[in-house]
């Protein structure tokens, strides 16, 4: 039972149009991502990771409004006094908040009132805009970091919106079948009807290379003090791990082996009753999974998601591999220089990573960009001399830097302007509700 029509989603915004044109092209995608559902969606919060659309959509215009005109619109006035507290996400140095837990209470207020702030402060900003060219260049800084920003919460939104109707018991679809593409009309699911050439493995030879961002243009502050790394020898898969290869894993006994598994993993796997990925359910003797288009059988030949880190590493480990670092990660995406358009982006409409054509080349490495995020061995830390921003924007990322492992490479869900060979993504090792993928190393 699909909920309404596909979104109307803009073509990747290229990094060099006007900020003005950059900032209406990015607030129509977030509300172009919560038109297909009903107004009762948008207040769920079915799990502590998700936060209900409603609340990334005023969250994302108190991003502008306490970043952009608070600090550079003379004399404004807040829209509304409550809604500091409401709609801040972890900004301690900016005062008290709702409990993240808590954000799913928040029936109030409604929905349309939240369009009607998000009307507002886009009237403001656009002002703000047309005096960009004499406010400081701190202005210009701000508002791309805000474009960068409300970018991370169209992900959010898109990954948080299938966790939210997969809790349903009726499986409804965000969508229908038929999906657009940039926008037009008339584009389809692909047909499962091949599985990609064998994986190869693409060798990157030891050595000192540089790592982090050093290019023009924006970077978030976790990507800076770029710095040299040494790695030995190593070779990477030239794609990511299909759904056919992982359920090799799964009727191995590969969930029910402690010896995959790390510790915690293994805990896990116990407590949680784990036999498949996240959204995987067994229907008239085949595996389904849950996607925006609703329950569909599972394509063997797409990149695997939905998997934890320990997944990962058990599959890795039960394939006798195992996951690349972040260093040789980057290392190998330098070297092979992959072509982002041919990845599946959020600008795609598809929604779910999509399968290697049967022709790819087995010495270029697939994949690296949009599809599916890749697991990498790595903690996620500071780069040697990081040093986090002054104020509250250097809560930013600064204090996540601890527990987490580092992601690369965006997924089917990233809008394309968004990403680079730098990003750094973060995560728990538990996490399941991203678009969360593997590709091999050893």
């Amino acid at each position: 039972m699909p909920v309404s029509s596909a979104p109307v989603l803009a073509p990747a915004a290229p990094l060099v149009s006007s900020l003005r044109s950059r900032f209406e092209a990015v607030r129509r995608q977030s509300v172009a991502l919560c038109e297909p559902l009903l107004p009762e969606d948008t207040v769920m919060q079915p799990m502590l990771d998700v936060s209900p659309p409603k609340w990334h959509l005023a969250h994302t215009t108190w991003f502008w409004e306490t970043f952009l005109l608070r600090e550079y619109q003379p004399g404004y006035q807040v829209f509304h006094p409550d809604y500091a507290f409401l709609f801040n996400s972890y900004y301690n140095s900016l005062g008290s908040r709702v409990n993240r837990a808590d954000r799913g209470t928040l029936s109030r207020p409604p929905l349309g009132d939240v369009y009607a702030y998000r009307t507002a402060i886009d009237a403001q900003m656009h002002q703000l805009l047309e005096r960009a060219d004499a406010l400081p260049p701190a202005f210009r800084e701000l508002v791309e970091l805000g474009l960068q920003h409300e970018q991370q919460h169209q992900e959010l939104l898109a990954t948080d919106i299938k966790y939210i109707l997969s809790t349903s018991p009726l499986a409804p679809a965000y969508l229908s079948e038929k999906l657009p593409a940039n926008g037009a009309a008339g584009a389809t699911l692909p047909a499962p009807s091949h599985l990609p050439p064998p994986a190869t493995w693409l060798p990157v030879p030891g050595g000192v290379y540089r790592i982090g961002f050093e290019e023009e243009g924006f970077c978030f502050d976790n990507e800076q003090a770029p710095h040299d790394t040494y790695v030995a020898d190593f070779e990477l898969q030239n794609r990511l791990v299909t759904n056919a290869e992982y359920l090799e894993f799964m009727e191995a006994g590969g969930y029910r082996d402690f010896r995959f598994w790390l510790g915690e993993g293994w805990d896990l796997v116990q407590q949680q009753g784990w036999e498949a990925p996240l959204y995987w359910v067994l229907r008239d003797g085949g595996w389904h999974r849950f996607t925006h288009q609703g329950l569909q059988p599972v394509n063997p030949a797409a990149p695997v998601t939905h998997v934890s880190f320990y997944e990962a590493d058990a599959y890795a480990q039960w394939r006798g591999c195992r996951l690349p670092t972040e260093q040789e990660w980057e290392i190998a995406a330098r070297r092979f220089n992959p072509d982002k358009a041919a990845g599946t982006f959020l600008e795609s409409c598809l929604f779910d990573p999509q399968p290697l054509a049967p022709d790819a080349a087995p010495d270029q490495c697939h994949q690296l960009l949009g599809d599916a995020w890749e697991w990498t061995y790595s903690a996620y830390h500071p780069y040697p001399g990081y040093q986090r921003a002054a104020g509250a924007l250097g809560e930013y990322n600064g204090k996540f830097m601890l527990n987490q492992l580092v992601l690369r490479g965006g997924s089917c869900v990233t809008p394309e302007s968004h990403i680079r060979l730098t990003y750094r993504n973060f995560f728990h090792a538990d996490k399941r509700w991203q678009f969360t993928g593997i590709r091999l190393a050893r």
